[in-house]
């Protein structure tokens, strides 16, 4: 979640005024750059998303967050908004403003007759994934758990349970909401419409979100995942089986495959491939059979909970460093001389071109598209829905002298995606609609 108003330049903000709003606040706390929680509060996931704020409110009420949001405008002062700290673009950050950090409301609440997931804005997809286990249940919620749930939710949103449930706001059901006006309210399907239509999609947009209650769906029964780690020549019969799981997939299955360099002793690029099956352990090795066929590196598949699922990408997703990530899209089947140049490539710059950003990954999201597309386009503000798999870019490096090489070196990768999806639609693989409904 990031910021909602932002002046042409970040204003240091005089201590009067802030002793001002620390007054005001009724129950929330204010820290500042002398506070004892504030260099711990300005941490982000992306070590480049970090800026100096003159004040954070530690938000615990919505009244607060209304008193905060008035403020910052009566004095034209820069804030941002900070659920899970994920965003590398660095919006959920403000250099010499104010931020709303939203970690202390992290409340979650299941309604198991009722089928909901209520959940406050700070959250974080941990939270909601063991509350909703402990009863059985489940909702779409990205695939790495200590993201937040407002700026996934917001923007979108896709998941393991994507194939089956559509997108994170397909399942969303209501939203609360901190308008700049301070009033708070509850966007619906039949309280303000509109505003629930803009919300899914460009929710980041008009106001701080305090509170989601989300679609919730049975999930009793344990589910199979894991890593699977293959060496490059297995890449392109590795690359088959997931094109036409894409096809095949009925919900109840997904991946995602990642470039990756593994840790010494090895030390050379390799392909991940996070795989998930929704249903007894024999069914998922039977499905997934042709791919274990080829002799793995490294499985660590198993039955295992759904609230577990969001965790066994996390050696991928460590906080700190610094991180920058470019998304893109592919219609599939992608062609395996494209992938295999990617692949290529992505070895060069991690093995070569900048050691320093040899901890970067590439990835490719396998999901069935079906349910997500039996949404259309003008339902809601999300506008991107087709058959088409989401892939990125995650360059993670050290050294600030290296953030031009390595930002331009992810653009440079969104560029050749663009060029693969123009190759594609010259010569008839893809519908012009797609071209036109979806891209860099």
């Amino acid at each position: 979640m990031g910021s909602l108003l932002e002046p042409e330049s970040a204003l240091l903000v005089e201590h009067s005024l802030l002793k001002d709003l620390e007054a005001s606040l009724k129950t929330s706390k204010l820290l500042t750059p002398g506070s004892e929680e504030y260099a711990v509060k300005i941490k982000r996931w992306s070590d480049a998303s970090e800026k100096e704020a003159a004040a954070i409110v530690l938000a615990t009420s919505t009244a607060d967050i209304s008193t905060t949001l008035l403020f910052t405008q009566e004095h034209n002062i820069d804030f941002a908004v900070c659920g899970g700290g994920h965003s590398t673009s660095g919006s959920s950050s403000s250099e010499g403003g104010i931020v709303i950090d939203l970690s202390l409301m992290r409340k979650v609440t299941v309604d198991p007759s009722a089928l909901t997931i209520t959940a406050q804005g700070g959250c974080l997809w941990v939270d909601v994934d063991e509350a909703a286990g402990e009863h059985g249940l489940a909702t779409v919620g990205g695939t790495v758990n200590h993201t937040g749930i407002g700026g996934l939710t917001l923007g979108g949103g896709y998941g393991w349970l994507s194939g089956a449930y559509g997108l994170v706001i397909d399942n969303l059901l209501s939203v609360r909401m901190v308008l700049a006006d301070g009033s708070l309210v509850t966007a619906s399907s039949t309280e303000d419409p509109d505003l629930f239509w803009a919300v899914r999609g460009a929710g980041q947009s008009f106001g701080v979100a305090v509170e989601f209650t989300y679609q919730a769906h049975p999930q009793r029964n344990p589910i199979w995942a894991g890593q699977l780690a293959f060496t490059p020549d297995k890449i392109p019969a590795v690359l088959a089986f997931m094109n036409n799981l894409i096809e095949i997939s009925k919900g109840e299955s997904g991946a995602v495959i990642g470039f990756a360099v593994a840790p010494p002793p090895i030390g050379l690029p390799v392909l991940i491939v996070a795989v998930f099956y929704n249903g007894p352990e024999d069914s998922a090795k039977q499905y997934f059979a042709p791919i274990l066929a080829l002799e793995p590196v490294l499985n660590t598949t198993c039955a295992m909970p759904y609230s577990s699922l969001n965790a066994i990408l996390l050696n991928a997703a460590h906080h700190g460093g610094r991180k920058t990530s470019k998304g893109t899209t592919i219609a599939t089947p992608i062609r395996t001389d494209f992938f295999l140049d990617l692949f290529q490539r992505f070895s060069t710059f991690t093995t070569s071109t900048c050691l320093d950003a040899n901890q970067s990954i590439m990835l490719f999201e396998f999901f069935s598209p079906h349910k997500i597309c039996s949404v259309p386009n003008t339902a809601m503000s999300f506008a991107n829905r087709d058959y088409y798999s989401n892939a990125m870019m995650l360059p993670k490096w050290y050294d600030p002298r290296n953030d031009d090489v390595v930002r331009q070196w992810a653009r440079d990768m969104a560029g050749f995606f663009k060029e693969e999806k123009e190759r594609a639609n010259t010569e008839g693989e893809v519908r012009p609609e797609m071209m036109e409904g979806v891209g860099v």
